[in-house]
């Protein structure tokens, strides 16, 4: 019996360990990890525009975005910590509009003023 238990084990291992590396591989929806964070203002078969907002502190779950562009509406601090761990910390002023190619993070509210951004992606 312990011969034929042995390879039944590892072959629920193996599945196992693929079904966590796969379900961790694909990023989610900024929209739908945080859904209280951001509101879709628009949406077309060519962009979707999103209004986010939060507050000192506030942090994202892991979430992509494809290439979008964004405008921020206020002034805020943000760091955003990427799947490898590398991060970035941005610095925003009003007005400031900006282009980025899609990307996965989490990002983090790390000033003392609240995040307000419209955010317009490219699908």
């Amino acid at each position: 019996m312990s011969k034929n238990l042995n390879p039944i084990v590892r072959s629920c291992a193996t599945i196992l360990t693929a079904l966590a590396i796969s379900s961790g591989a694909v990023a989610q929806d900024a929209a739908l990890t945080d859904p209280d964070l951001y509101k879709t203002l628009f949406e077309n078969d060519g962009v979707r525009v999103l209004e986010y907002r939060d507050e000192p502190g506030a942090r994202t779950s892991m979430h992509e975005h494809p290439a979008f562009v964004v405008n921020a509406l206020s002034a805020f601090e943000r760091r955003l910590t990427l799947p490898d761990g590398k991060v970035l910390n941005r610095s925003f002023v009003p007005g400031q509009v900006l282009f980025s190619e899609g990307r996965t993070h989490m990002g983090e509210n790390t000033g003392t003023t609240p995040t307000h951004i419209i955010m317009v992606e490219l699908k």
